[in-house]
C-alpha cells in the first residue's frame, strides 16, 4: 500500500476501522509516495486476514501474503528444517501463563542473590521480557 498518497491511506484506514473494526496505523516508510498502512497488533492483523478471507483467492498473486494458513505453514518448515528441537508457535496476548506462587517466590530470591534477568528467565522457562515486566509489577508493590 506504498503506491497512495497519505489522505488516501487515512480514508483507508477510517473505512476499515469504522465498518470491519480493524485498527491500522499510517507509518512512514522510504520508498512509494513515502507512507503505508500496518497494524501493530496480532488481533488486528487476524481480523484483518479473517476479514479478506473470501476474496484472497482472486488475487493469486497475493496469496502468500493473505492466507496466514499457508503462509504459516511455510514458515513453520522453514524455521523446524534450521532449528529441528525448537516449537514454533503463533504469538497472541491472548495466550498468558499466569505466574504461580512458586515462581514468583523464585524471582524474588534470584533477584536478590543478584541473578540476571536471563538467568531467571532461563530458570523460570519465561522469555526475558516476561520476567522484566513481572519484576517491573512486584517491585511497584
Amino acid at each position: 500500500m506504498q503506491c497512495y498518497p497519505p489522505h488516501e491511506l487515512q480514508q483507508l484506514q477510517h473505512h476499515t476501522f469504522t465498518h470491519f473494526g480493524i485498527t491500522f496505523h499510517l507509518s512512514k516508510c522510504p520508498d512509494g509516495q513515502g507512507s503505508i498502512l500496518k497494524t501493530t497488533s496480532v488481533k488486528d492483523t487476524f481480523l484483518f486476514f479473517e476479514t479478506i478471507s473470501p476474496v484472497i483467492h482472486d488475487c493469486p498473486s497475493m496469496y502468500y501474503k493473505t492466507n496466514w494458513n499457508e503462509r504459516f505453514k511455510v514458515e513453520k518448515r522453514k524455521w523446524k528444517s534450521k532449528f529441528p528441537n525448537f516449537d514454533i508457535f503463533v504469538s497472541s496476548s491472548e495466550r498468558v501463563k499466569p505466574y504461580s506462587t512458586e515462581e514468583i517466590r523464585l524471582l524474588k530470591e534470584m533477584k536478590q542473590e543478584g541473578a540476571t534477568i536471563q538467568e531467571i528467565a532461563n530458570a523460570l522457562q519465561r522469555s526475558y521480557w516476561s520476567v522484566v515486566h513481572k519484576w517491573r509489577e512486584i517491585k511497584d508493590k
